[in-house]
């Protein structure tokens, strides 16, 4: 499992808002686990760095002492620094189209991608959180950063004299319509450096340039765009949460989940509505079948606070069943778990594993079912499910309505 450092000057905001909060854009624009860090190195960490990387870098500079490398400013390849250290820093400013991070939970189309990246490198990912392109940027540029992932102009990158490469890797369009920033890139300090090949060969390869575009799919921004659509959650989030937030936030802790989780999945499952009832028997808050009320000890499914300690625990029960999937795409499974059922998950699993992919990634999970919704429609539901809570989940953290 990925191990995500964050540096951090300061604490998180709280989880526990109430909704007239919630509903303040101004006040959570950059609600990240890390808040923004300085882009300026010390001269004494400078030295340290390079002295170690002339102790043990294999590409010549073993000869060169420590000193002599400050005094002549040589700069180690970013590549060998990386695999020296076994970590990937990234320099990253939060946004729908890079990362998102807040409370625990990690995720992003462009922080999904890096991720893929690093994995095949075979290192660990260290990100950084900057207020603007500029500062990330510059933080690349000083050696603060190995990469940086951000929606920066073209003109910005080349005034700091840095080379880039768009994670569509010119297909612009699968992007945009996904209501994703087209200009999503990696940033490099030199465009001959290992780091920066390895990431053309990797964004540009033919596979993974179909497994980006599906990404992109999961990771649309659109579902809220509209105006009836913003108008309808941000109306049922002010007038009906307020009476089931503290049962959300208790059952969450029962759980050990995100209580705005919880609040997404309901959002999904009944517009919060505690006495919803479906065609197929399906009621209450987070609209549980009969079968699962029982078996998650629920006696009234229209009572909110039971229906939400369902919900739940069916849920616990879902993370539990993926456990050995890393945190970062655990709930993504475990959420086609609630909807489809976990066997049914297991199952594409065992399929990829016969055909060599790497069945504990997300983004290969929802391309098969992108690729088979045709043939089997459950597929589709699923994808639609996972995608929808998301969307949910990110608008209520980072209040885009």
């Amino acid at each position: 499992m990925q191990r995500i450092t964050y540096r951090v000057k300061g604490s998180a905001q709280g989880a526990k808002r109430r909704i007239s909060h919630l509903l303040r854009p101004s006040k959570r624009l950059l609600n990240t686990k890390s808040n923004i860090v300085s882009s300026t190195p010390t001269a004494s960490g400078r030295f340290a760095r390079t002295k170690k990387l002339a102790q043990v870098s294999s590409i010549a500079l073993l000869s060169l002492p420590a000193q002599s490398l400050t005094t002549m400013n040589t700069k180690v390849p970013a590549y060998a620094n990386v695999m020296m250290e076994n970590t990937l820093t990234i320099a990253a400013v939060p946004g729908d189209s890079t990362y998102f991070a807040t409370d625990g939970f990690q995720h992003g189309f462009g922080f999904d991608l890096v991720r893929t990246y690093a994995d095949e490198l075979g290192v660990d990912i260290n990100l950084k959180a900057y207020a603007n392109e500029e500062a990330a940027l510059k933080a690349l540029r000083s050696g603060d950063a190995d990469m940086a992932l951000t929606t920066a102009s073209t003109k910005l990158k080349s005034q700091l004299n840095l080379s880039s490469i768009n994670v569509s890797c010119g297909y612009d369009s699968s992007l945009t319509k996904n209501g994703l920033h087209p200009k999503v890139s990696w940033t490099f300090s030199s465009p001959n450096d290992p780091l920066s090949k390895k990431a053309s060969y990797f964004l540009c390869d033919s596979i993974k340039l179909k497994n980006t575009q599906k990404l992109a799919a999961f990771y649309n921004q659109n579902l809220l765009k509209d105006a009836y659509s913003q108008d309808h959650f941000q109306k049922t989030l002010t007038e009906k949460l307020p009476d089931y937030q503290s049962s959300f936030e208790e059952q969450a802790r029962n759980y050990n989940h995100d209580w705005e989780l919880l609040v997404a999945m309901g959002y999904q499952e009944s517009h919060l509505d505690a006495n919803a009832v479906s065609p197929t028997g399906v009621r209450g808050l987070m609209m549980l079948t009969n079968n699962t009320a029982k078996a998650m000890g629920v006696s009234d499914r229209v009572d909110p606070y039971q229906s939400i300690g369902g919900g739940a625990r069916y849920l616990e029960q879902m993370k539990a069943d993926f456990a050995d999937v890393p945190k970062t795409d655990r709930v993504w499974f475990a959420l086609a778990g609630y909807n489809m059922g976990p066997n049914a998950v297991k199952s594409i699993q065992r399929k990829l594993r016969a055909q060599g992919i790497d069945d504990k990634s997300w983004a290969n999970v929802y391309a098969y079912l992108a690729d088979n919704k045709a043939s089997n429609s459950r597929y589709g539901q699923a994808m639609h499910y996972v995608s929808n809570i998301r969307s949910y989940l990110e608008s209520i953290k980072t209040q885009t309505v």
